[in-house]
């Protein structure tokens, strides 16, 4: 994709995925590669800052003797990742608004 992607929106995207299901950190990234480029060095780092913020919590799940460590929604996390898909829905009809060539005043 040539358009720049914003740090909300990757935070939407993550907590949209997680949202469907618990996720574990590979997992994560390949779904989140679908839309975007993106790199578990990359990922990580928001993982732990939502964490930190109280809209993710981990637990650890026995695979393959390995541990992996799962991601999930908190409360807050629902409510953030609702939020998120609400002003989706607005900008992205904004966009298509402009792409399609529609006005949103009445001079037009």
């Amino acid at each position: 994709m040539v358009f720049q992607l914003g740090s909300a929106l990757l935070d939407a995207c993550v907590l949209a995925v997680i949202a469907q299901e618990d996720c574990y950190g590979y997992r994560l990234t390949s779904k989140i590669k679908e839309v975007m480029d993106i790199s578990e060095s990359t990922l990580y780092p928001v993982l732990r800052r939502l964490q930190k913020d109280g809209l993710l919590t981990t637990y650890d799940k026995a695979y393959q003797g390995r541990n992996r460590r799962y991601y999930s929604l908190t409360e807050a996390g629902k409510e953030r990742s609702m939020a998120y898909r609400e002003e989706w829905q607005t900008f992205k009809r904004q966009i298509d608004g402009i792409m399609e060539g529609e006005s949103s005043d009445d001079e037009g």
